[in-house]
């Protein structure tokens, strides 16, 4: 009896993707490395293993997004006795299991699959998702019947709005040469997962069929993305918001200006969704630090409190409480002045959330909102811009390493599509809000007039947001 082969996987990663048996699994990293048809081969073989209690989907934001993957799977399902229906966008294999192609946008579409049973689930451009919410939130639909080990898989290329949340989750920077194991915490638990590198190079079945592929790879544009796509490069940043971002000139040591500084505050409320606190100090003199030149009048932040469980979801304290928390952080130092989002004066039935702080000693002024260029003015993120650009080739704005937040999510930043002055408030903005804020409240250098000046009484009846809430 003669036999033929569909398909077989190739030595290393799509090798590696059959054997592993862990519950959670990052396949791919760069592109052309074969993710799709080592998922397809791989859900076939359970197929045949574990039968009727084989239940697959696999999810992308659009169900147009699957088709090539629909097309490849006819090309290999249907030599081996598979039945698909064209309406369903789905397969019954000859043992019995399911595969089927669905959406995934938000975490309501994940809501729709609680109470079902799901053995496998496979999100293809994971990098698409601006948060991890959507894909969590599948983890409560995945459960064995009949023995089947439950396995969820992401494959994802550098670039798209989730680069961040996937190269941090998985530990992809620096990308790593070989199969490797992580114990990944997810909001509140913890789980075994396998990262399973895959490049260009391990697909030689492509190579071999389109050896001019990698060639119109390194045609598709900037040098980031291309080194991105072939070497599976984690920071590089393809049609960032702030490409003017370069981490070896804006990132200092951890650090604690001079104090003769003139400090000052800038923050974006958050209760529900993340809020954002920077402390920020102006040189008042040109100074050596960390391999730098910090120019006089340069923005320093060197400190951050970021106030989130997991990316785009807070902490839901209390004004007073957030108010309580800065004071502390504050302690022994003099700032000249705090600055918020404007929406935190609104009032609603009473004091605001800004009127509630201060009555706590925390005391703010209305940032500017403006985020982009208009007429006669400079939007808040054309003054980012110039200062991340500096002068002389110098940057006007720093960082130091104790912001992690910052430097986790500005850089990443990409713009809206739909606007592209503005940047894209789908991703995770909170901290970008906040320095905007701060680089459009026109800090000044300190100099002794300057600093006796602004030591005034905050019991002014005219001061900004009024403490006429101290009668109440």
């Amino acid at each position: 009896m003669r036999t033929e082969t569909v398909w077989a996987p190739q030595a290393g990663p799509q090798h590696a993707l059959m054997e592993c048996p862990l519950p959670l699994v990052f396949f791919g990293g760069a592109r052309g490395g074969g993710k799709t048809d080592g998922m397809l081969g791989k859900w076939a073989a359970k197929e045949a293993r574990y039968g009727e209690g084989f239940n697959a989907i696999m999810f992308r934001r659009t169900t147009v997004s699957s088709e090539d993957a629909i097309e490849r799977s006819k090309q290999l399902f249907l030599p081996l006795g598979w039945k698909y229906n064209e309406s369903k966008l789905s397969w019954r294999g000859p043992s019995g299991g399911r595969i089927a192609f669905r959406y995934l946008d938000k975490v309501t579409d994940a809501d729709e699959w609680q109470g079902r049973n799901l053995s496998d689930a496979w999100i293809e451009e994971a990098g698409q998702y601006a948060s991890p919410a959507p894909i969590d939130k599948l983890f409560g639909v995945l459960r064995s019947a009949g023995g089947v080990p439950i396995q969820m898989v992401l494959s994802a290329n550098p670039g798209g709005p989730g680069q961040t949340w996937i190269r941090d989750r998985f530990g992809l920077h620096p990308f790593p040469r070989k199969p490797a194991l992580r114990r990944v915490k997810i909001n509140e638990g913890e789980i075994d997962a396998a990262v399973i590198p895959s490049r260009i190079t391990d697909n030689k079945a492509l190579l071999a069929a389109d050896p001019g592929y990698v060639d119109r790879l390194k045609m598709v544009g900037a040098a980031e993305l291309v080194r991105a796509w072939l070497d599976g490069d984690w920071s590089a940043i393809d049609g960032a918001f702030f490409a003017e971002w370069d981490e070896k000139r804006h990132v200092l040591p951890r650090w604690s200006p001079p104090e003769d500084w003139m400090r000052f505050r800038s923050m974006d409320w958050g209760f529900a969704a993340p809020f954002s606190v920077g402390w920020w100090a102006v040189a008042s003199d040109d100074t050596q630090f960390g391999g730098q030149t910090i120019p006089r009048g340069a923005m320093v932040r060197y400190r951050e409190w970021y106030g989130a469980t997991k990316p785009n979801v807070g902490l839901r304290m209390t004004a007073e409480e957030v108010a309580d928390g800065i004071k502390e952080r504050e302690k022994g130092e003099r700032m000249s002045y705090g600055v918020i989002d404007p929406a935190a004066f609104a009032e609603d039935g009473g004091p605001s959330i800004a009127q509630r702080m201060i009555l706590r000693g925390v005391h703010w002024k209305r940032g500017d909102n403006k985020r982009v260029a208009g007429r006669g003015h400079m939007g808040g993120w054309d003054l980012m811009r110039s200062r991340l650009r500096g002068q002389d080739g110098r940057p006007m704005l720093f960082v130091t390493e104790a912001c992690r937040d910052f430097i986790r999510t500005v850089p990443t930043l990409q713009h809206d599509p739909n606007r592209a002055e503005d940047l894209d408030t789908d991703a995770e903005d909170h901290a970008a809000d906040e320095a905007r804020y701060g680089v459009s409240s026109r800090p000044w250098i300190a100099t002794r007039e300057t600093v006796d000046r602004t030591t005034r009484d905050y019991t002014d009846p005219d001061d900004e947001g009024g403490d006429d809430w101290k009668t109440l």
